[in-house]
């Protein structure tokens, strides 16, 4: 890629503000799904007792649905990513396409 265009998209604000806060919105997810992920894991690990235990009268234990709750957690925020994704950042990307004419 020609240097000249990297400099170029690197001064554009709106690669700036994409830079920004698709960097911050990244994060903030990734924080979120290490909290689940790793609080469910340590709970596996520390209190084996209560994901073991039973939920009422059957036979189903605490560690299916927060198990369950883990994936279904992943593919939530996943889908929040790209919603975000689809709607804010592509079009700050298009912009500076047309900006810079690359």
């Amino acid at each position: 890629m020609d240097q000249d265009v990297v400099q170029r998209v690197k001064s554009d604000p709106n690669y700036q503000k994409l830079k920004e806060t698709r960097s911050k919105f990244g994060w903030t997810l990734t924080w979120a799904m290490m909290i689940v992920y790793y609080g469910f894991t340590l709970l596996v690990a520390f209190n084996k007792e209560f994901m073991g235990s039973r939920i009422g009268d059957g036979v189903m234990t605490w560690g299916i649905p927060l198990g369950l709750f883990v994936i279904v957690f992943t593919v939530v925020i996943t889908g929040i990513y790209v919603r975000r994704a689809n709607r804010d950042y592509d079009e700050l990307s298009d912009a500076i396409k047309a900006k810079v004419g690359a």
